[in-house]
């Protein structure tokens, strides 16, 4: 807030306001996601099904009164060892806005940003209603719970801006796979998520199979899992392409469909296991492969290319998680009650979509590369890139100069009339 009002020339005004801002509940969040929202949605092609990318994060504090924080399993430890941070924890859903239809290159565009703490645990002595207040509190705060609430919200977005027939694809990891989300899902919404290779399967029963006293059989006859499938000689794979690691690439597959799961109950789903990729680590090096993909999807019907390429652009959303901690700055803002806490952090990460929607509106910036940097290939421009530019944009319309030509590569000694020109471009290097 402090960098704000000094960017904005307003340190010497009265500055009590603008830190009572995000003190009480004074915006409505999901208004906060529309525009970036609408903008995915407006770029989409008609038939063209909306992918979500949803998972939670962490976002580390030292304060032991802040709102939602708690001991938290650092998901970045060692596996041999569960190491605990005090952190919150976060869930976020976000839009995959692809670059042309079909499999291709997408970004992650922030539509939703939600406070997942879990509910204080009462004392020993406490009374027993107290602790069943818990108990309930603490089932509906769980993190796959607050994720199936958010995909809800989600849905209710997009038929409320009359896309009732889009269809709602979620690509989520294995935090999410479970009941929870599968056995809750909104109407034309699909989930996508990575299951265990030890994940029991059934084969669906037949209306013949129905016993004569008793309820329906929810499971047939058990099937072989995820891995049992993948060592299977006598079942074929099958080539599927889809974008991923910047090229067009040929996934080897394998699927059954339709089984039941526990996981999802009576709604038939797919198993679909993916053959790890070969990769080289240095030219002329030995091939190696990564660990096998099994991953289950709660519509049968949905094609194997669509499946794929929407778990595939699920990596978008780490990606968001690391630009939104290490360029905007989100969670390093020092509030602690509970309205700024939520409020503070959607801000932020709003911005961040609004930065991205802009860079896809506007297309590839103008600014060239460093010299030192002539030789690399840029796929596309990445967060402080975009960052800079909008600095330079602003910084060079506030200086009433542009700042444009100024950046552009110049061969030959330099004049004094070219260093006097590049003079508002080092400035806005040094304060940038």
């Amino acid at each position: 807030m402090t960098g704000m009002l000094t960017a904005s020339a307003q340190q010497g005004l009265d500055w009590s306001a603008a830190y009572r801002l995000f003190e009480h509940e004074r915006f409505d969040l999901e208004r906060l996601f529309a525009p970036a929202l609408q903008s995915v949605l407006r770029r989409l092609e008609d038939e063209e099904p909306l992918v979500a990318l949803m998972d939670d994060t962490l976002i580390r504090k030292r304060g032991r009164k802040i709102h939602g924080t708690a001991w938290k399993r650092d998901p970045l430890g060692p596996p041999f060892c569960n190491n605990f941070v005090w952190a919150q924890r976060f869930v976020q859903l976000s839009a995959a806005l692809p670059e042309s239809p079909g499999p291709s290159r997408a970004r992650g565009i922030p539509v939703d940003w939600w406070h997942a703490p879990l509910p204080l645990k009462p004392k020993k002595k406490a009374p027993a209603g107290q602790w069943q207040q818990y108990r309930e509190q603490q089932a509906l705060s769980k993190v796959s719970a607050v994720g199936v609430n958010r995909i809800r919200a989600l849905r209710g977005q997009i038929d409320r801006q009359g896309q009732e027939k889009r269809k709602l694809i979620v690509a989520v990891d294995g935090t999410f796979t479970n009941k929870t989300v599968f056995r809750a899902l909104p109407e034309n919404t699909v989930a996508v998520g990575r299951l265990r290779k030890d994940a029991r399967l059934f084969a669906v029963p037949a209306d013949e199979e129905r016993p004569r006293r008793g309820r329906k059989r929810f499971y047939g006859d058990p099937l072989p899992g995820p891995e049992q499938l993948r060592q299977d000689a006598s079942m074929p794979w099958t080539e599927v392409e889809a974008w991923a690691a910047g090229k067009l690439q040929r996934f080897e597959i394998k699927t059954l469909a339709p089984v039941r799961w526990m996981g999802s109950g009576k709604i038939n789903v797919r198993l679909v296991v993916i053959r790890p990729l070969a990769y080289r680590r240095r030219k002329g090096a030995r091939l190696l492969y990564r660990k096998p993909v099994y991953l289950v999807c709660s519509d049968p019907e949905l094609s194997l290319q669509t499946l794929l390429q929407a778990f595939l652009w699920r990596w978008e959303i780490e990606v968001n998680f690391r630009d939104e901690k290490t360029v905007p700055g989100v969670g390093e803002a020092q509030v602690r009650t509970e309205a700024a806490v939520q409020a503070v952090s959607a801000f932020v990460v709003a911005a961040y979509a609004y930065l991205l929607i802009a860079s896809a509106q506007a297309g590839r910036i103008a600014l060239p590369l460093p010299k030192w940097r002539n030789g690399e290939p840029v796929e596309r421009d990445s967060t402080p890139r975009l960052v800079a530019a909008l600095r330079h944009q602003l910084w060079g319309k506030a200086l009433g100069v542009n700042l444009t030509p100024v950046v552009k590569q110049r061969k030959g000694n330099a004049t004094r009339h070219q260093i006097a020109d590049a003079l508002p471009s080092a400035v806005c290097y040094a304060f940038r």
